[in-house]
């Protein structure tokens, strides 16, 4: 729960998110690389006093999220050409902030050129969310705001995405252990229970589709979202005494945790880190090394790495998210200019 003493940073970060969606949602134009537009949004969190609470990304048509740029700007699976938008393309930009561990969280959908091919649906995601937050007051149950998300999609034509939730925030923690429903779940789902609670900081997200099956899965291959997180269970110095990993790998392991937290963090935030100890060494090898660290990190659980997700069916997915803090009176969205 968030006291009121320490809301004024939640509803700092909240702010700088919301500028951020706002002023770099007009860069989203034809011909404009993806990577460009991620970086300039990191860039623009830092200026006004932020730090990005996870990488910025970009998901584009049936690309529903979790996917950013990396050093070596390979496109997901599936995607042929290089990562520019097209005129006519539905792109998700999500964008959080954090200052000193408070985190705003927020998102939004756009069409490329505006052409009006997508405008129901970017009106149902917004609608969608909007509706799940007018719930939220103290003490209504989950599945009371989950059917509240649910229906503006259905009544413009387009399927819920049931397999994306909403979630609860901590201090450092993105997801604290909550997860909202975003669709109509039912009173007796076990994956639900529970109820809105006052002082909680939640992450409201409805996705939409016009897929049938209103899923989503995950790219291949393991990692394609090139974004990872230090899990916090595995303790830097009982791996090294174990010797789970090496001292370098243990020096590594340390800077990734000192900079980032908990906090999921990009391979191109981090990979240069590399080029420190090995100064002389060709990209190749860099590249080797870096892989070779991942694959260690990952298999004694130090860190986790996150897949981009897409529309199983390949349908077009749209999505619109508010940070809202829960006051004995009911809710107040946070990620607001």
């Amino acid at each position: 729960m968030v006291e009121e003493k320490d809301l004024k940073q939640w509803k700092d970060a909240g702010h700088v998110a919301r500028r951020t969606l706002e002023g770099i949602k007009g860069e989203i134009v034809a011909g404009k690389q993806w990577s460009e537009v991620i970086e300039s949004a990191e860039r623009f969190i830092r200026r006004h006093g932020g730090q990005a609470a996870f990488p910025v990304t970009i998901s584009v048509n049936e690309m529903a999220a979790h996917y950013t740029s990396n050093t070596e700007e390979i496109p997901p699976e599936g995607m042929e050409g290089e990562m520019v938008f097209q005129k006519g393309d539905l792109v998700k930009l999500d964008v959080g902030v954090h200052i000193k561990g408070a985190l705003g969280d927020n998102a939004l959908t756009v069409e490329v050129g505006n052409g009006g091919n997508h405008t129901d649906q970017i009106k149902a995601a917004k609608e969608a969310r909007d509706a799940a937050i007018e719930k939220m007051h103290p003490g209504t149950p989950w599945h009371v705001v989950g059917e509240a998300a649910q229906q503006p999609s259905i009544d413009a034509g387009f399927e819920p995405i049931r397999n994306l939730s909403g979630h609860k925030m901590e201090r450092w923690s993105l997801h604290s252990g909550v997860s909202i429903p975003m669709y109509s779940c039912g009173p007796n789902n076990p994956s639900y229970k529970g109820e809105v609670e006052a002082g909680g900081v939640y992450a409201v997200e409805p996705f939409n589709t016009t897929g049938k099956s209103g899923t989503v899965e995950n790219v291949p291959p393991q990692g394609s979202s090139n974004i990872l997180r230090v899990t916090g269970s595995v303790k830097i110095r009982k791996a090294l005494k174990k010797g789970k990993l090496k001292p370098l790998g243990a020096t590594m392991a340390r800077y990734i945790e000192e900079r980032y937290s908990t906090l999921p963090f990009a391979e191109r935030w981090a990979y240069p880190l590399l080029s420190k100890p090995f100064p002389e060494e060709s990209e190749d090898s860099l590249r080797r090394k870096w892989k070779a660290l991942v694959k260690k990190l990952t298999n004694i659980r130090f860190l986790e790495v996150y897949e981009a997700l897409r529309d199983v069916d390949g349908g077009f997915v749209g999505q619109f998210e508010h940070t809202a803090y829960i006051t004995e009176g009911g809710p107040e969205v946070l990620t607001v200019e």
